[in-house]
C-alpha cells in the first residue's frame, strides 16, 4: 500500500491501519495547532469530543467555501462520526478524514467537488494566509492520501453511506407550525432560522448517530421555541403535545 505521507503513514494490521510518524508529512494536526488550534497546558493532548467539536467546524466552514449545500455538509459530519464511531482517534489524522469525507459526501449526495478545490480550501483554512498548492509532489501525496482514506471509510462504513437528515422532517414540521402560530408572532420571530443553525450545530457532536431524524428535528424546533417564549396555540387543552404529534409522523417523502 501507498503511504498516506500527512502526518501519518499507514501500514495493514491484525487490527487494521494504524498511524506512524512520517519523514515527510504536511502535518493536519500539527499545522492546526499552530494556527491556534491549542491543545490543554501541559502537553495533554485535547479529549476527543475537542478535536470532534474542531475538526467538524472545519468541515461545515470548508463547505461552506466550497459552495456545498446543507445536505451534503451533514453527510461529510455524518461520515466523519461514523468513521471515529468505529475506529480509534489516535490512530488516524482527523483533518484527513474529514477531507475524505467532504469528498465523498459530494459524490453520495451528487454535488461532486474537485479534489484540487478541497486541499486548496483546506490548505488555506489550517495554514492561514497560505497560497494555493503549486501541482508538486507534496500535492500529488496528499491528493493520493485523500483518496486511500475514502477507500478505507468506506471500507469502514461497510459502503453506508447515505443517511437520513433531519432538514426534510424541520421543514415540514416549520411549515405545519407556520399555520398554527399567530402570523405576526411568528414573523417577528426568527424560529425558522434559529432551528436550522441549532440543527446545523448538532452535527459538531454525534447526535446524528444516536437520534432519528424527526426526533432531532422536533427537538431543535421545541428549543428554537423555548428560546424566544413561543407557545403553541391550545397546546395545553390537546389530548398530547404538539411535538409527540409530530413524532408520530415517522417518515416523509
Amino acid at each position: 500500500m501507498v503511504p498516506l505521507p500527512v502526518s501519518c503513514e499507514v501500514t495493514s494490521g491484525r487490527q487494521g491501519y494504524f498511524r506512524q510518524p512520517a519523514s515527510r508529512s504536511w502535518g493536519l494536526m500539527e499545522v492546526s495547532r499552530c494556527e491556534g488550534h491549542r491543545d490543554p497546558p501541559e502537553g495533554r493532548p485535547s479529549p476527543p469530543e475537542v478535536v470532534h467539536f474542531r475538526v467538524t467546524r472545519f468541515i461545515m466552514e470548508a463547505g461552506v467555501k466550497l459552495g456545498l449545500q446543507s445536505i451534503p455538509i451533514a453527510t461529510a459530519c455524518t461520515i466523519y462520526h461514523s468513521f471515529f464511531g468505529e475506529v480509534n482517534l489516535d490512530i488516524y489524522d482527523p483533518y484527513l478524514v474529514a477531507m475524505s469525507a467532504i469528498y465523498l459526501a459530494g459524490k453520495v449526495e451528487e454535488q461532486h467537488l474537485r479534489m484540487r478545490d478541497i486541499i486548496n480550501v483546506s490548505n488555506r483554512y489550517l495554514r492561514s494566509g497560505s497560497e494555493s498548492l503549486e501541482l508538486d509532489a507534496r500535492y500529488w501525496e496528499l491528493r493520493d492520501s485523500i483518496v486511500q482514506c475514502e477507500l478505507l471509510i468506506l471500507r469502514v462504513l461497510r459502503f453506508q453511506v447515505s443517511f437520513q437528515h433531519p432538514y426534510k422532517y424541520l421543514l415540514h414540521y416549520l411549515i405545519s407550525l407556520k399555520n398554527w402560530m399567530n402570523r405576526y408572532g411568528w414573523q417577528r420571530t426568527p424560529i425558522s432560522v434559529t432551528a436550522w443553525a441549532l440543527l446545523r450545530d448538532s452535527y459538531h457532536g454525534a447526535l446524528c448517530l444516536r437520534f432519528r431524524a424527526q426526533h432531532i428535528a422536533v427537538a431543535v424546533l421545541y428549543l428554537a421555541l423555548k428560546v424566544y417564549g413561543m407557545e403553541v396555540p391550545a397546546d395545553d387543552k390537546a389530548e398530547m403535545p404538539w411535538w409527540q404529534i409530530y413524532t408520530m409522523d415517522t417518515q416523509i417523502p
